[in-house]
């Protein structure tokens, strides 16, 4: 299971500008917060419902994304990792949250910006390895149950396919899950 990306959602964002992530990622390149090599930050908050401003590192990027007008810090697997599908989707997820947390630690986006790791998305990116089509979710459908049962127990959430064939194979997870989105 390659190129997993995770895009966990926030809950509250008043009066937050994605503008404000530029100056944090750059501090977070230049103490090397992060496990991966840090590259460069580029700034996309013009884009309406866009990537928002990306940190590029070499294995991953991540940006603190408004696509499809929803406001998420996106973890976005570049380079193939190593293990198992279970192990690549838990090194995904926790390299996301690890990045939630900080940011709302970030003097930023203090009591301004919350995220709800119980509320995000699962973006296959790569189409020739998982084109969106009922048997690449078929395929992928067990480990990614396996691995949020791990997470939040069997039963306690709901994963929901979304988009069409042209799209990526992507997905919701979450509770209360309805064709717009967390709520």
């Amino acid at each position: 299971m390659q190129h997993v990306n995770i895009k966990i959602f926030a809950q509250s964002s008043q009066n937050v500008s994605v503008a404000d992530a530029i100056p944090v990622f750059h501090r977070w390149i230049q103490q090397r917060d992060l496990p991966e090599l840090l590259i460069d930050v580029a700034d996309y908050s013009h884009v309406p419902e866009g990537p928002g401003v990306l940190l590029i590192a070499y294995e991953a990027n991540y940006s603190l994304d408004y696509a499809r007008n929803q406001l998420g810090l996106l973890y976005n697997r570049k380079a193939a990792g190593t293990g198992d599908a279970q192990e690549q989707l838990r090194q995904a997820y926790h390299a996301a949250l690890t990045a939630c947390r900080r940011l709302e630690k970030e003097p930023e986006f203090t009591d301004a910006l919350r995220f709800d790791p119980s509320h995000l998305e699962i973006v296959w990116n790569d189409r020739l390895l998982h084109p969106n089509t009922d048997e690449s979710w078929r395929a992928v459908q067990p480990e990614t149950q396996q691995f949020f049962d791990g997470v939040f127990g069997p039963g306690k959430y709901l994963v929901e396919r979304q988009g069409e064939p042209r799209e990526r194979l992507r997905a919701l997870v979450g509770q209360a899950l309805s064709p717009a989105g967390p709520q």
